[in-house]
């Protein structure tokens, strides 16, 4: 059975932040994501974990200025200092959260700056893998398709597998989105059996549409979890999707593995 994941950025949002947590409890999930907890309170956060019996399976580190479009800094040339500070606070709220990942967005790169960019971002990869190993947790990377998020430095699978080899940090894995690979043309299936040996994450959407995961879809994401029961998968998968109406609406997706009201 997956360890489905709500992820509260996109799902409940209905309702105020921590009543998102009550709900998703409510509807059967264990595990929740939320990839920028910063403007609340870390220790009440944690609180509010215990009291519903949530799990926190992944947060971002602050990717700089949300508003202003910015997806990253940690391959940006010049924020190395920046990052450095901000992924602290990430690990001070994985941490208080329990919260065993934390995935490292690259940033938007200009054309013709790829390559500095790579390298910038492997040594901020580096050290900030390191730095986690000793609190015990661990960092990952997820490929962001160039079609929703044009400039991405990371875009596709191979780019991630080969820049975590080049790092070679034993904490450091990758965050795999099955609708982002479906995205880029990409069979989420043979990705799955491709890389399983660095995926500590996954995350799930329809597509195309990014909505609810089953129903008029073009592609069926039944198999794909099947899979990952097949193949041992143990980590959660998270539900990163837009609901197209209201999240208990649309939940009827989720009865087959205990989800739903």
């Amino acid at each position: 059975m997956p360890k489905l994941a709500a992820n509260l950025m996109c799902m409940f949002t209905e309702l105020p932040f921590f009543e998102r947590f009550e709900a998703a409890q409510r509807a059967g999930f264990r595990y929740i994501e939320y990839q920028f907890p910063y403007d609340q309170d870390a220790s009440e956060i944690r609180d509010t974990l215990a009291r519903t019996g949530l799990s926190m399976t992944l947060i971002n580190a602050p990717c700089g200025d949300r508003t202003a479009g910015e997806r990253g800094i940690a391959a940006l040339p010049g924020c190395e200092e920046e990052f450095r500070d901000s992924f602290l606070e990430a690990l001070a709220y994985a941490h208080e959260l329990g919260c065993p990942l934390v995935h490292v967005m690259s940033g938007l790169i200009p054309d013709g700056e790829e390559d500095i960019a790579m390298s910038v971002y492997a040594e901020n990869l580096r050290v900030a893998a390191i730095t986690a190993e000793a609190a015990g947790i661990g960092v990952v990377v997820e490929p962001l398709n160039g079609i929703d998020v044009p400039g991405y430095l990371i875009q596709r699978t191979a780019q991630a597998r080969a820049l975590l080899a080049m790092i070679g940090q034993p904490n450091l894995f990758l965050q795999y989105d099955a609708y982002h690979a479906l995205m880029n043309g990409e069979d989420p299936i043979e990705g799955l059996r491709a890389n399983l040996d660095i995926i500590r994450h996954i995350q799930i959407a329809g597509y195309p549409g990014r909505n609810e995961p089953f129903g008029s879809n073009e592609y069926d994401i039944g198999p794909f979890l099947e899979v990952c029961d097949m193949l041992g998968y143990a980590g959660a998968i998270g539900c990163e999707y837009n609901p197209k109406v209201s999240t208990e609406a649309g939940l009827s997706w989720a009865s087959r593995y205990g989800i739903g009201f």
